[in-house]
């Protein structure tokens, strides 16, 4: 009998405390309400956010106490998602892999909302890329991709007297590009936008690709254009094309045709002079035509100057002269939002990768310092068009005209290499 009253009173007891706790919810949100009503009451993100950290850290304390003492003492400083990736990428090494890679501010990808529009079919990308201009800024922020420091690359080439040609200065071993780590850590740059994996980076396919010229001369093999024919140098003259990428390009199309001996297309047409950021659907029917008037073209060189931060120099030195660094890119047709571009296909995308590979690998080991990673990001920048098609980013706009003209050599020699040797 007594073991039933206090029972009973047990029971009693957690009824009430079940009402007081619904009365207590009840009278929190009516004066939530009345609050929200006059404009004072916090927001319902603002306390949903609250509610959320305080879960995450009640169900972290009965798994890693010390990341929840990491996070009590820093929960005022950072946020809760920064807190618990912070603490993944130390207790999985692999986020090391990550952090190790240099990252470049390069300016390529700010200027193709017409691809990007194409890719989402007007949808989210359009409506992204809007947003950022009304806020004043480009597709790429920095929080996307972080600005390298001053690279001051000093190289010293070795010349074979016999010859009187550049010899190798390193001999990379091909074993060891089976190595997919040693692959990205090396060659490139992968942005955060797009994905990549061996099935593409694979060494057979990268080098059993022939790059060679299969023409002679007596007609146009190689051509050159510039989608952004407006890009100039920090002593170029305003006005005048001979001291802008155009005039870089032209430098690099004399060479290639007084010295070594190859029939050069160099195209001027200018595409971003109104609407820079619709410049390569403006150069497309262009390049469609170029190449439809002259089928013996197999090589097509999209030649830019890039942009970073103002305190970021690229330089090397080659046989004795400041060079600007140069940077090979190449579009994947994928992102990581959306996967695949079916809208935005190409064919030759597998070509595109083992010619800017032939490329990087024949620099490593003729003119290290001489190029950046070959830098990979979504969507396909004119590069379906032809098999052996190269985009190259020509130092930025912190290099002197001087230097651009100066990597035209070396880029030269590494073209004649790569295409006929």
């Amino acid at each position: 009998m007594r073991n039933n009253l206090v029972r009973g009173k047990k029971r009693t007891g957690k009824r009430l405390q079940y009402v007081a706790g619904a009365i207590s919810v009840l009278l929190v949100f009516v004066c939530y309400q009345n609050m929200a009503a006059i404009g004072k009451g916090p927001a319902l993100g603002q306390i949903g956010d609250y509610l959320q950290k305080k879960v995450a850290v009640s169900a972290w304390k009965n798994c890693i106490p010390s990341m929840v003492q990491q996070i009590e003492v820093n929960e005022d400083k950072k946020s809760m998602g920064n807190i618990l990736v912070e603490k993944v990428e130390h207790l999985f090494p692999v986020y090391e892999y990550t952090q190790n890679l240099e990252e470049y501010d390069t300016q390529i990808e700010s200027e193709l909302s017409y691809e990007a529009a194409i890719a989402a079919e007007g949808a989210e990308e359009s409506k992204l890329l809007e947003e950022n201009q009304r806020a004043g800024k480009t597709q790429t922020t920095e929080n996307e991709i972080a600005v390298i420091p001053v690279q001051e690359n000093i190289l010293v080439q070795q010349m074979d007297s016999a010859a009187g040609v550049i010899a190798k200065v390193v001999e990379i071993p091909r074993e060891k590009l089976y190595d997919f780590d040693y692959l990205i850590h090396n060659f490139y740059q992968v942005d955060r936008t797009t994905t990549i994996d061996g099935t593409q980076l694979n060494p057979d396919l990268l080098l059993g690709k022939s790059m060679k010229l299969q023409g002679g001369n007596e007609a146009p093999q190689i051509l050159i254009y510039h989608t952004h024919s407006q890009e100039g140098y920090s002593d170029s003259t305003p006005g005048d094309t001979n001291t802008t990428v155009v005039g870089v390009g032209e430098y690099l199309a004399t060479l290639l045709r007084e010295k070594y001996g190859l029939n050069v297309l160099h195209h001027t047409g200018e595409y971003d002079v109104e609407d820079r950021d619709n410049a390569y659907s403006y150069a497309g029917p262009a390049l469609e035509q170029i190449l439809a008037e002259n089928p013996s073209i197999e090589v097509v060189i999209d030649l830019h100057r890039d942009g970073v931060a103002d305190t970021t120099r690229l330089v090397s030195e080659v046989n004795g002269k400041q060079t600007a660094q140069v940077m090979f890119f190449n579009g994947l047709s994928r992102t990581t939002k959306n996967g695949d571009l079916t809208n935005l296909p190409n064919q030759y995308q597998a070509d595109n990768l083992a010619f800017s590979f032939q490329m990087k690998l024949a620099a490593e080991e003729y003119y290290p310092g001489f190029t950046r990673s070959i830098y990979l990001k979504g969507y396909r920048y004119n590069m379906h068009y032809c098999p052996k098609s190269l985009l190259v980013e020509v130092g930025a706009q912190t290099n002197t005209l001087q230097e651009a003209m100066n990597a035209m050599e070396p880029l030269a020699d590494l073209l004649h290499k790569v295409l006929t040797e």
